[in-house]
């Protein structure tokens, strides 16, 4: 029995499992819609009274979170009628936002630093927009809120267009409602934007001018349909990345929420800290209030559909019940964060939102290599050349398990004349056969497990690498050479797996041929199969294991002619 090449088989079948589960988990497959929405409806919020007991307490933040409502009907007149046309502009070197006056809500997101398509370099990724039914929503619920009875506020603002000029570092927008509520509170909603940062903080300054305590809870929410992003271009295999929500939680500092366990299983959960994310393919959206402050996080379906994609949902959160004495002030308010998965700003925000570039159960492998392959792009300016050198500092790193599987090999492939004397000799008497073929391995020194180590040793890092290449936002869009503009999609020219699969046959070529003649078909017929399925995936991974397959050629002409030299070979 052969037991070097049924390990190995099981290796290369273990590995292409794993990629298959893992590329399943992240890209499932969804149906997609020809005609995304294009209006938005207004929403509108209700906030649960406080128990009677607790008027005069902080009250948990599930009795004020808000409901929202399938349609505009209870807003008043006045107010709807103004929902789309009452906006202003905001731009800074990143971002260019648009800001609904009704409840001074987030309605579209562009990214001038992210083209939505390489043939458009000039076009802005457009991550937040009503087609999607997507807007970052915010407000004030309670007793004194002014968010509540169907109704949003309608804020005012002194310009229609802000702009963060060169020299300043900070823009503050401020929204003001003209006249005190009828719980007499002063309020003024600011968001403030710095440069080159993604991240907007949300305030409300509120002034009590009544005579008695007002009570408010700050809430911030997310609402999406389950359509795919507006952007993304799937491949032949109609693979698309996950599309959800993501929190943290007392068990896990990331966590998926699916959308479509929301209809019968909504989400909600009190923390001290975290963030609530609504995650797409190399971006994000994300909530998260001061890491100090326990709030409440909920996730549930708006309104349902014939199908995910048809739906709503809403993600948020919802502070404590906050007291105001008559005439004090107070601040309260959240962070909004939208653009690129940046692992180093979203670990600044929040605990776990660095998480949410998800590199599976490998992230301990996968962290260091992406810093390995930053570190090595900021020298080489090139990401293709830089997963080249990270590939070699892979195998180099390995050499030294890897040369003695390799000087295996190169043993069992010159004791290949004799193995076939003993199988001629013993004709159909495998046992006596297999007892001669051990003998034969004991006195030679050779291991017939030993070549299944490379295998075995690249199977973690070639999976960590697969999620790296998948995930990080810093090699989309990233060009190579030539034909190769983008590493983060297929080779449209298929060269990469072609050339992958020629090496990984010669790879073949240099091993022992095992005996059995049935495992020998097999084996010959594995880089076809790999070809194909290396086909659809990120050319810079395809890169990888190209590159990773001529150096174990490059390493095994080695070893084997070191042997060859050897006196004792």
């Amino acid at each position: 029995m052969d037991f070097q090449r049924i390990l190995i088989f099981m290796g290369l079948a273990i590995t292409g499992y794993l990629l298959i589960l893992a590329w399943q988990d992240d890209y499932g497959q969804r149906s997609t819609v020809d005609d995304p929405l294009t209006t938005e409806s207004t929403p509108s919020f209700e906030a649960t009274p406080a128990p009677a007991s607790a008027s005069s307490q902080t009250v948990p933040a599930s009795d004020f979170i808000p409901q929202t409502n399938a349609s505009s009907n209870q807003s008043s007149p006045n107010i709807a009628s103004t929902q789309r046309l009452e906006t202003i502009l905001v731009e800074t070197d990143v971002l260019e936002v648009q800001i609904s006056l009704l409840g001074g809500d987030i309605v579209s997101v562009d990214l001038p630093k992210y083209p939505a398509d390489l043939a458009e370099p000039d076009r802005a990724l457009k991550l937040i927009d009503s087609r999607n039914q997507y807007s970052s929503q915010s407000g004030l619920i309670g007793p004194s809120g002014i968010d509540k009875d169907g109704k949003r506020p309608l804020f005012m603002s002194q310009q229609r267009r802000y702009a963060l000029n060169d020299g300043r570092d900070e823009l503050k927008v401020m929204l003001t409602l003209e006249e005190p509520t009828q719980a007499g509170l002063l309020v003024q909603k600011v968001m403030t934007f710095k440069r080159s940062d993604y991240l907007v903080e949300v305030d409300y300054q509120l002034i009590n001018q009544s005579s008695y305590s007002a009570q408010v809870a700050f809430f911030g929410q997310i609402k999406r349909d389950g359509n795919t992003p507006l952007f993304q271009v799937d491949n032949a295999m109609g693979l698309q990345p996950f599309l959800g929500g993501a929190t943290r939680n007392e068990e896990e500092r990331y966590s998926k929420i699916d959308l479509s366990d929301l209809e019968e299983d909504p989400y909600q959960q009190d923390f001290v800290g975290g963030y609530m994310a609504f995650l797409q393919h190399y971006f994000l959206s994300a909530w998260a209030p001061p890491q100090d402050e326990s709030v409440r996080y909920y996730a549930r379906q708006l309104t349902k559909g014939q199908s995910v994609e048809n739906s709503t949902y809403v993600l948020g959160y919802t502070s404590t019940l906050k007291d105001i004495p008559p005439g004090q002030e107070l601040t309260l308010g959240g962070s909004f964060y939208v653009g690129p998965k940046d692992q180093a700003r979203l670990a600044e925000i929040s605990d776990g939102l660095d998480l949410t570039v998800d590199y599976g159960f490998l992230w301990f492998i996968a962290q260091p290599l992406f810093a390995a392959l930053t570190w090595i792009h900021s020298k080489v300016d090139n990401w293709g050349i830089a997963i080249i050198l990270l590939t070699i500092g892979v195998k180099t790193l390995l050499y030294p398990l890897s040369a003695a599987s390799f000087k295996s090999m190169a043993k069992m492939r010159k004791l290949q004349p004799e193995m076939a004397r003993l199988k001629e000799r013993f004709g159909e008497d495998r046992q006596k056969f297999s007892q001669a073929m051990m003998e034969l391995y004991k006195k030679e020194g050779a291991n017939p497990l030993g070549g299944c180590l490379p295998i075995l040793l690249q199977m973690p890092v070639f999976l960590a690498l697969y999620w790296t290449l998948m995930e990080s936002v810093e090699l989309r869009h990233a060009p190579f050479i030539l034909w190769i503009d983008d590493l983060s999609v297929m080779d449209p020219w298929f060269v990469l797996p072609i050339l992958m699969g020629i090496s990984m046959y010669l790879t073949q070529m240099m091993q022992p041929e095992p005996p059995d003649p049935i495992q020998a078909k097999v084996f010959k017929f594995m880089p076809i199969m790999f070809t194909f399925l290396f086909l659809w995936f990120p050319s810079g991974l395809v890169l990888y294991w190209l590159i990773n397959n001529i150096l174990s050629v490059l390493q095994q002409l080695y070893v084997t002619r070191q042997l060859e030299k050897s006196p004792r070979s």
